[in-house]
């Protein structure tokens, strides 16, 4: 074999070996794009998880304020219906001692 033969073989080789690199490169390049296609799907899910999530946790805060208004307005009403059972005896009272002085 001469140089120019030689030559040649050693660029075939590198020739095919930079092909063999480029699809290999070429296949790795493909999963990374499936990866951040997937990677994009998980997000979106989770974005959407995380809204309905978000929006369930704001009607839970507003059941609760609800929840709390309510169980203010049943103590309201049975202090009132306390202040209006004192109010009572003490009618009460003054009607008996009226009664007692006539």
């Amino acid at each position: 074999m001469n140089q120019n033969e030689k030559d040649l073989a050693v660029f075939q080789t590198r020739v095919r070996q930079m092909i063999l690199q480029y699809q290999e490169l070429k296949q790795e390049n493909k999963e990374l794009y499936a990866m951040v296609d997937e990677n994009e799907q998980i997000i979106s899910q989770l974005k959407a998880e995380l809204a309905q999530r978000d929006h369930d946790y704001q009607l839970l805060k507003t059941a609760r304020m609800l929840e709390i208004t309510d169980g203010d307005l049943d103590g309201a009403k049975e202090r009132l219906a306390s202040l209006i059972r004192s109010v009572n005896k003490c009618i009460a009272m003054l009607s008996d001692e009226k009664e007692e002085q006539e």
